[in-house]
């Protein structure tokens, strides 16, 4: 097939989207299609017009400046992956929800597919009028996101001794995110257990604050790779509470370095975790019912963190499960089924 993938977000940008879409463009290349990427243009970055390659020209992003949309093209399969609509009241823009969710119910409107990481999402789209929902799911690297990864040295940089638990969040430091939530779980955990310690993995518009308002904590900033790899294994609990991701790799992530999660029961969590089994949720909630419903679960997982213990072992064997190239043979094999439908051209054949 000759497929154009257009997508908002790339590297160099770093977030799941964008690595998502940089690991699903080289999967279909090295499937043998012929895959040019259409992206919005960043700031510095040379133009680019090739087979391969077509940077457009566009705008920021209200709210994530860092981040750029392009001129609108013609969609044929689309992805819903951020839950932009509900983001605007973590800014103040709550009265822009609807008109925001009406205008991504008009723009997935023009696909004949709309793909969607979870089945929850799915119903939530489908309950605001969203049509021709198909569940794709996501993947993690479980060579790369390993157990084994796990480094004493990185620990004694931490100031943490082998009896030591090690609390881990990582994302953007940005208000939907809902780190302040992580961080003050941390908070009421130690006043209960002293010795525990806090790494936060990640940068964003409240990083200053909420250092200064948590001096004990471990900020280290953006990691990539195999230095993030690190990062999750040389844990041992890995809190994530947002309520806003669609799915959040990162807990896939965490759940692949064996550590014991905490999180909402929505998005991966909702998927992939059995309470009690491979992982702790807690109900979706807001306000101090959210707050006390999240130190429950991050207190159980806590409990259940010993390295070698059953529920940190589960983690592990559920995430391999999760693997990158199912997930992708099969958006590979829906293309092809839209190709030979003959609804759309070939040459038209993801937007992302």
């Amino acid at each position: 097939m000759r497929i154009a993938y257009v997508t908002e977000t790339f590297p160099p940008e770093i977030n799941g989207v964008a690595l998502t879409s940089e690991r699903t463009v080289r999967h279909l290349r090295a499937a043998g299609h012929a895959v040019q990427l259409l992206r919005p243009r960043q700031p510095g970055e040379a133009a680019c017009r090739s087979a391969q390659e077509w940077r457009s020209a566009g705008g920021p992003i209200p709210m994530y400046p860092e981040l750029r949309y392009g001129w609108a093209g013609i969609a044929t399969s689309a992805d819903f992956r951020t839950n932009f609509h509900a983001y605007c009241s973590h800014y103040g823009f709550g009265w822009l929800e609807s008109i925001v969710l009406g205008y991504l119910r008009r723009v997935h409107g023009m696909a004949d597919i709309n793909f969607v990481p979870t089945p929850e999402l799915a119903d939530q789209l489908a309950a605001h009028g969203f049509e021709r929902l198909r569940v794709l799911g996501r993947g993690v690297d479980s060579r790369l996101f390993s157990p084994e990864r796990r480094d004493a040295g990185l620990r004694h940089d931490w100031r943490v001794g082998a009896d030591h638990r090690v609390l881990l969040h990582v994302g953007r430091l940005a208000p939907e995110k809902n780190a302040s939530l992580a961080l003050q779980t941390f908070e009421r955990l130690s006043a209960r257990r002293p010795g525990l310690r806090m790494v936060v993995v990640g940068d964003g518009p409240m990083r200053a604050r909420l250092e200064r308002a948590h001096p004990t904590v471990r900020f280290v900033g953006m990691q990539t790779g195999t230095a993030l790899a690190r990062h999750y294994a040389s844990a041992d609990v890995f809190l994530f509470p947002s309520l806003t991701d669609t799915f959040g790799n990162v807990t896939l992530e965490a759940l692949s370095s064996g550590l014991a999660v905490a999180a909402f029961d929505t998005g991966a969590a909702g998927q992939h975790v059995r309470d009690g089994v491979n992982g702790c949720v807690a109900p979706p909630c807001n306000g101090l019912d959210a707050s006390d419903a999240f130190l429950g679960a991050a207190t159980r997982a806590l409990d259940a963190s010993a390295p070698d213990g059953p529920l940190r072992q589960q983690a592990r064997l559920s995430a391999i499960q999760a693997d990158w190239g199912t997930v992708q043979r099969r958006f590979e094999q829906q293309l092809l089924q839209l190709a030979v439908a003959g609804r759309t051209a070939p040459r038209h054949a993801a937007l992302a």
